[in-house]
């Protein structure tokens, strides 16, 4: 610590035990929050018995300080402000692969189209052994620690050695990192004759272009009606849900607006001359979907525009505006709520300084039934209001409440299978038969259709991960596995078809044990 800092903070210091100990009534009134902050800090740096690290007692303030206000408002440091901005800014720089820790070594499944890797000359089933002069296999690295490694500056050149079967000796690969897209949209297909499915995970700068692209594409094949899969998508950008409602919309529909104690109401329309998709719309949407899904569920259910399915959302209706600070860290601060187009706050009840309550409704939602059964659910009559072109009673106080309840399905959740997923027996085994059947499987099922339509999981790979369960002292369950069986063999098709083809074949396998989308497909179905 420079010496002048020294003597600054001592002057401070003395200054706060002078004030302490001869302060008037008058003195008082001038003795703000700020100098209380700014004297503690001076005189724990000057006097505490330890050395002291003056920035962590100043970050540790911040993040108290934000605790007493709402669940939502929150502080993040320099590194985590720049994961948490990478997935809304849509991309990232890095080698561009897709992989999965196997046995402590980095085995790739696929490689971005196009991108750095790709370009180079990896292909899926490589193993990454080494980046530059760290090792990384065998050393049990967290993913985390992996994308530390091989992530980096565009334009930077990272040096990986790679073990591919069938060759004896390691391969050397110089891969110049570059912008590496992240993907909102994780799947778009034709789900029946004339209907299609769009799953959006997140909502970033990217989202209503990838969500339009994906529009247009399913048009093309002949979609005349859409589901949107909102299940999960914890939100994202306001002006990333106010697009894509847009989308949906006749021109001069209201998509929400948000109003602040400091803020002024800002109204947000459709401004397009018409909707771009004018067919039949249902939402999927449960209890993990918030924020800009809300917006979205909200704005396309006020205008009787879609049918919206599943179970009531989380319930955040909170707007939070981002201070970057001049270290990288940054505050994230709620200074508005935002309300549907009837007038509803969705956002559900909270008290301050009370986060960890509020981070456990989930569960207690679960624990009353309201996840079951639609009846558990109680309405506050004072946030009853009404649809702007049908008048349907729609609420408001606690998330978006679907207009078709689908209670949580439990039937595959057995015992068995959840402890399949917990000791990470599935993965393994995949990767493995990937491994050893790439080139067989790819020259029976050359492309997603074909697989999709003719491969099935026989009992002999389910014998095998059996005895893997069982090595891995998992007791075999016959009830339970003749009830999970579907799911176990969804899943295992479903990651099959990621890891030799592309994202979004993984749905494709899984989504007819979803009964929110079984419910969304009979809807457009009957209509």
């Amino acid at each position: 610590m420079s010496k002048v800092k020294h003597i600054i903070l001592a002057a401070l210091a003395f200054t706060a035990m002078s004030m302490s100990a001869q302060v008037a009534p008058a003195d008082e009134q001038q003795f703000t929050a700020y100098d209380k902050l700014r004297f503690a800090e001076a005189i724990i740096e000057r006097f505490y018995v330890d050395e002291v690290a003056s920035d962590s007692i100043v970050e540790q303030a911040v993040i108290a300080m934000l605790q007493t206000l709402d669940p939502h408002s929150a502080y993040s440091n320099a590194e985590e402000t720049k994961k948490l901005n990478e997935p809304l800014a849509g991309k990232f720089s890095g080698i561009g692969v897709q992989f999965n820790m196997s046995t402590d070594t980095v085995y790739v499944i696929q490689t971005v189209k196009g991108g750095p890797s790709e370009r180079a000359g990896i292909i899926p089933g490589d193993r990454i052994i080494a980046a530059n002069d760290t090792v990384i296999a065998g050393k049990k690295m967290p993913n985390s620690d992996v994308m530390k490694i091989l992530r980096g500056a565009k334009g930077s050149q990272v040096r990986l050695s790679v073990k591919r079967a069938g060759e004896p000796d390691l391969i050397e690969f110089l891969v110049t990192r570059d912008d590496i897209p992240i993907n909102s949209v994780d799947a778009a297909f034709i789900v029946s004759p004339g209907i299609g499915y769009i799953s959006l995970s997140r909502f970033a700068e990217s989202s209503p272009q990838e969500v339009k692209d994906a529009i247009a594409k399913l048009k093309r094949q002949g979609m005349k009606k859409l589901i949107l899969d909102l299940e999960n998508n914890g939100g994202g950008l306001l002006g990333a849900a106010v697009e894509i409602a847009s989308l949906f919309l006749d021109k001069g529909d209201e998509i929400v607006y948000t109003q602040g104690r400091t803020q002024p109401t800002i109204k947000y329309h459709n401004e397009e001359s018409k909707p771009f998709f004018d067919g039949d719309v249902v939402v999927m949407v449960n209890q993990y979907s918030a924020s800009a899904s809300e917006i979205v569920s909200g704005a396309l259910q006020d205008n009787d525009r879609a049918t919206i399915v599943g179970r009531r959302t989380f319930g955040k209706g909170l707007v939070q505006r981002p201070f970057p600070l001049p270290d990288g860290s940054m505050i994230r601060l709620t200074v508005s709520r935002y309300y549907t187009p009837s007038g509803r706050s969705i956002q559900k009840p909270y008290e301050k300084g009370k986060g960890e309550e509020y981070s456990m409704d989930i569960v207690s939602r679960y624990d009353h039934g309201e996840l079951f059964s639609a009846d558990s659910i109680k309405f506050d009559e004072s946030q009853r209001y009404s649809t702007l072109k049908k008048g349907r009673t729609v609420y408001g106080g606690g998330g978006i409440m679907p207009d078709i309840f689908v209670p949580l399905d439990t039937t595959f959740n057995t015992k068995y299978y959840r402890d399949l997923v917990a000791k990470n027996i599935l993965n393994p085994y995949i990767l493995k038969y990937v491994d050893s059947n790439r080139a067989e499987l790819l020259r029976q099922y050359p492309d997603e259709k074909s697989f999709s339509d003719g491969f099935t999981v026989g009992q002999p790979m389910i014998d095998e991960i059996m005895a893997s369960a069982n090595s891995a002292g998992i007791e075999r369950n016959d009830d339970d596995l003749a009830r999970s069986l579907p799911m176990i063999k969804a899943i295992i098709k479903g990651i099959l078809a990621r890891d030799l083809y592309e994202d979004g074949l993984y749905e494709r396998s899984t989504l007819p044990m979803n009964t929110t989308f079984q419910q969304a497909l009979k809807v457009l179905q009957t209509d």
